[in-house]
């Protein structure tokens, strides 16, 4: 399996042709959900074990456990790929796991067969292991494994049926309201709304556990209940931005902010003139006055500091040719779509094939404030 890090993260091969990514905080959670299990919950529910099997068994209901995540967000991947949209990456972290699906929903039934898949798979998975736990339950370590895996994807599967955004539940309530007044805005509005409740909701029972004097539990219940609210809070602001870019174009919010770079320019050579001098992010490599390349800090961050001397910013240029570009006439709510699915925080603007331009989230942000000043 091939393996790669990035900021805050590691990407470890593919399933399905989709990146499968870890980021750091899932190797923290991984640890601490090993050391409840091998610490205080099977010493309390199983007494008389070794010390050794508490952490053997421990560690691999861990495992298995984000093993289940990954299926349950496969299932997610695997129904989004069959309808031709395009996943990014399964990405697993702190809360779990999450398939980050660049495009919006085109229809209500796709929408409600992706969110579906999830759960669906994380019941059947409480069934396998409920079942393989009454096949094992001569075997005490092995039937202490399975049933906990049975109760917790059971767990999983009702929590995530919670109709408030962003949960799959909060998702196919999204579909269903979305399938019967034909307003995807009105349908995402409503369910992300009923997901800050119950985000609040989360945080004010955790608030409660802890003053009971469960610390532990309260803290991460009302930690749940933040994430939630603050995916859900997301997703409203995020319509908000749709309707203050409508009507815009690409040439509104373009920014001539970008450096002119030759390509026989070493790294260290580039650092010195240009980057710590101008505080750009975003290069246009040319060879002879014709524009061949993009370079990026990301780029640069990706060279050991003793090739600098001896590596040219053409060798690590992303050539033009494989570079997404928008024009300048494109609608502005699209080339935000572009950016999102293409991950990236820029894009060179191009007019009659010529670059014009380079769109950025700060030449957004930008816009938006004078938008929103405008409207007060």
């Amino acid at each position: 399996m091939n393996s790669s890090f990035t900021k805050n993260q590691i990407r470890m091969g593919k399933v399905f042709d989709v990146p499968l990514t870890f980021d750091f905080s899932w190797f923290v959670i991984l640890f601490f959900l090993t050391w409840i299990l091998a610490g205080s919950y099977f010493p309390k529910q199983y007494k008389g074990w070794d010390a050794a099997w508490y952490w053997i068994v421990g560690g691999a209901t861990s495992l298995l456990f984000f093993f289940s995540v990954l299926l349950h967000e496969i299932g997610h991947s695997y129904v989004a790929r069959k309808y031709n949209y395009n996943v990014r990456q399964i990405k697993l972290f702190i809360f779990g796991g999450i398939s980050e699906i660049t495009q919006e929903p085109k229809k209500a039934s796709e929408e409600f067969f992706i969110a579906a898949a999830g759960p669906i798979v994380t019941f059947i998975l409480a069934g396998i292991f409920y079942g393989l736990a009454y096949l094992t339950k001569s075997n005490i370590y092995l039937f202490a494994l399975f049933h906990y895996l049975g109760v917790i994807n059971l767990i999983l599967g009702i929590f995530n049926l919670i109709p408030g955004f962003p949960l799959d539940g909060g998702r196919i309530f999204r579909a269903i309201v979305w399938g019967i007044n034909k307003d995807f805005k009105r349908a995402t509005h409503i369910a992300a709304s009923i997901g800050r409740v119950f985000g609040f909701i989360f945080v004010a029972i955790g608030v409660l556990e802890m003053m009971a004097g469960l610390w532990v539990d309260g803290l991460w219940i009302a930690f749940v209940g933040w994430f939630l609210e603050s995916a859900a809070f997301s997703q409203i602001q995020r319509q908000e931005i749709t309707k203050l870019l409508a009507g815009h174009t690409v040439e509104d919010a373009l920014s001539k902010a970008y450096g002119l770079v030759p390509d026989d320019t070493t790294i260290a050579e580039f650092i010195e003139n240009e980057l710590l001098i101008r505080h750009r992010r975003f290069f246009i490599v040319e060879h002879k006055g014709e524009n061949i390349g993009l370079l990026t800090i990301h780029d640069v961050q990706k060279v050991p500091k003793h090739l600098w001397e001896t590596t040219t910013v053409k060798e690590i240029m992303k050539p033009l040719s494989e570079v997404k570009t928008v024009d300048v006439n494109m609608p502005l709510v699209d080339a935000l779509k572009e950016m999102d699915e293409e991950g990236v925080n820029q894009l060179p603007v191009v007019e009659d094939g010529e670059i014009v331009g380079v769109l950025t989230r700060e030449s957004l942000i930008s816009l938006l404030t004078q938008q929103f000043l405008s409207k007060k």
